[in-house]
């Protein structure tokens, strides 16, 4: 299965960025990395990937202060983000939803659940 849609993963785990590498390589994106929020907010605006896979912690700039100024900026706006972190409390999902991501999965990700969470929001 071979697909022209970009997923950027801004993970400053290369642990966690090899999973979920490995996961959108099965599903058959093209994949790019950034390993911290600033990273991210730059190769967003560079490339403007088909989606994001953001993880929370991370040093500099976490991912909700990367996901609120991804959505404030006209030219990324509209790039679905999907955060990925190991914080599971709803309070931390919600949070997420008001700095503007489309949806949140609990690190680890199951595959399955990774793809079909994925395959959602780029249909939508």
């Amino acid at each position: 299965m071979s697909s022209d849609k970009t997923i950027l993963v801004v993970d400053d785990s290369m642990t966690d960025f090899v999973y979920v590498k490995n996961i959108l390589k099965h599903g058959g994106y093209n994949i790019v990395h950034a390993q911290s929020g600033k990273d991210g907010l730059e190769k967003a605006k560079q490339l403007l990937p088909d989606c994001i896979l953001m993880d929370v912690v991370m040093p500099e700039m976490n991912g909700f202060q990367a996901t609120r100024a991804l959505s404030r900026d006209f030219t990324t706006a509209n790039i679905p983000v999907i955060m990925l972190s190991t914080k599971s409390q709803k309070t931390d999902q919600v949070w997420a939803q008001r700095q503007g991501a489309t949806g949140y999965v609990i690190k680890p990700a199951d595959p399955r659940a990774l793809l079909t969470k994925l395959k959602s929001v780029l249909s939508a």
